[in-house]
């Protein structure tokens, strides 16, 4: 798990921005770019769970290939 280590700018008393390093920024955008990933792969995988495979020897038998 990425450790943060925000700055919290106020307003009014209450807390209403986090400012993290430029650094930590991008391991949380690449954090959340990954989720998002594994997410399209789980709903692709979902949405052709019913579609028939082949197996690599199956494929170069109908291609006939060596």
């Amino acid at each position: 798990m990425i450790k943060l280590h925000p700055e919290f700018l106020t307003k009014n008393g209450k807390k209403e921005f986090a400012v993290l390093s430029y650094e930590e920024f991008l391991k949380v955008q690449e954090i959340l770019e990954d989720l998002e990933d594994l997410e399209d792969l789980q709903q692709a995988k979902e949405e052709e769970k019913d579609s028939p495979s082949y197996s690599l020897d199956e494929v170069k038998e109908i291609l006939n290939i060596d």
